[in-house]
């Protein structure tokens, strides 16, 4: 059964264009207008995938609210923002919210189902029996790269797919510095530099969430980042 992706954009064309993209890739699409027509189908079935604009009609806001609402009801569906508002301030506060990814509208078409096929099947893996799979342990720190898990003390760190990735780039090399660059390409982002900052601090948060001492990730100025080894 394929599965069903909802697309949230106020813009007709943009939304159409999106929606005859992803049923080329065998997704059945749920276009919305508005928010408010959204809230109406989300109330009788969730999607598998929800792709939301910041910006609907006339809420400047409406996404970042109506991405709030569906992770109060789910804390596993797959949220998306495709919008073009990808200053800084706007990337941190729709990840606060609890989206798994945040991409701009300047994303190309092959990047934006690469994101949606990866955040599927992180679901997947998380959904199916723990098979043998590659587990890197360093110190308080395990990463199941099958499950796209992160644990620090046992306990599971929450991390959107574009977090996971970048943390896996770098515990694959602890010691050795990843530059901006080569975090994008680990994550399958084109974001800017600011943006890449934005991710890195909010990882940082989320295990000191965990373990106030959390210190692993060091950030080397002009280079990038790395975990300690």
């Amino acid at each position: 059964m394929s599965r069903t992706v909802a697309i949230v954009e106020d813009e007709p064309a943009i939304r159409a264009n999106y929606a005859e993209a992803l049923r080329r890739h065998g997704y059945a699409v749920q276009p919305h207008a508005s928010r408010a027509e959204a809230q109406a189908a989300f109330a009788l079935k969730l999607p598998d995938l929800v792709i939301i604009d910041v910006g609907l009609g006339d809420e400047p806001e409406g996404g970042f609210d109506l991405c709030r609402e569906l992770r109060a009801r789910s804390a596993t569906l797959p949220i998306l923002f495709l919008t073009a508002r990808d200053s800084d301030f706007d990337v941190i506060s729709g990840l606060r919210l609890g989206a798994d990814d945040y991409l701009s509208k300047d994303t190309s078409l092959p990047q934006l189902t690469a994101r949606i096929h990866a955040l599927f099947r992180r679901l997947d893996s998380l959904a199916a029996p723990q098979a043998r799979e590659s587990v890197y342990r360093l110190r308080a720190l395990t990463l199941e790269l099958e499950r796209m898990r992160v644990c620090w003390n046992e306990a599971e760190v929450a991390l959107t797919v574009t977090e996971f990735w970048m943390v896996h780039a770098m515990v694959r090399y602890p010691g050795h510095v990843k530059s901006r660059d080569q975090l994008m390409r680990e994550a399958q982002v084109v974001v800017d530099d600011a943006t890449i900052t934005s991710h890195i601090k909010r990882i940082r948060r989320k295990f000191q969430a965990l373990d106030a001492t959390f210190d692993e990730i060091d950030t080397v100025h002009g280079a990038g980042y790395r975990w300690r080894a």
